[in-house]
């Protein structure tokens, strides 16, 4: 399973998304061989966010798409798998270079692959990006230019401000929705 061509999914996947719409915001797989799980997370552009109706509409592409190249002997993926298709959701990762600039002001956590100037972990407020540049200044109001290439994760962290900024798509219904279990 380590050997996942993710080059290939994205070739695969993001037309699908597109089609829709949709930009795809990461593929990932993970679960190794207990619960291997292919991680779809897309949004709309205009919302930056995904519907239940979404999810589902490009669960199904992919799945048709994903099927039909296994019956003609090009599966992607070796063996069973899961698919997951996703809202990136608040605390969303950032994958993308506009990303970093969509989201700047908020507070991000940023892991990079190997140290750089003896660190590999930053947190912090994200200033944007520059060219390939991502910016980020940390608590202690020093300022970090880190190569958008030698990032491995990075993600938003939960904050008031990131709540305050994300407003839901709707909240029709909400107030009749019960608790499983409840009566």
């Amino acid at each position: 399973m380590d050997l996942v061509d993710f080059e290939a999914l994205d070739a695969i996947i993001a037309p699908e998304a597109e089609a829709m719409g949709l930009a795809l915001v990461r593929v990932a797989f993970f679960g190794g061989e207990s619960d291997p799980t292919l991680q779809v997370m897309a949004e709309r552009p205009e919302t930056r966010q995904l519907t239940i109706d979404d999810c589902a509409g490009l669960s199904r592409r992919i799945s048709e798409r994903l099927d039909a190249l296994e019956e003609a002997g090009k599966d992607p993926i070796e063996g069973a798998y899961r698919l997951e298709v996703s809202s990136p959701g608040i605390d969303r990762p950032l994958t993308r270079p506009a990303d970093f600039a969509d989201w700047a002001g908020h507070e991000a956590k940023i892991s990079l692959k190997e140290k750089l100037d003896g660190r590999q972990r930053f947190n912090g407020t994200l200033v944007g990006i520059d060219g390939d540049l991502v910016t980020v200044i940390d608590k202690e109001e020093v300022e970090h230019k880190l190569p958008f290439d030698a990032i491995d994760t990075a993600k938003l962290v939960l904050t008031d401000k990131l709540i305050a900024a994300t407003v839901p798509l709707s909240t029709e219904g909400a107030d009749e929705m019960e608790e499983e279990g409840q009566d």
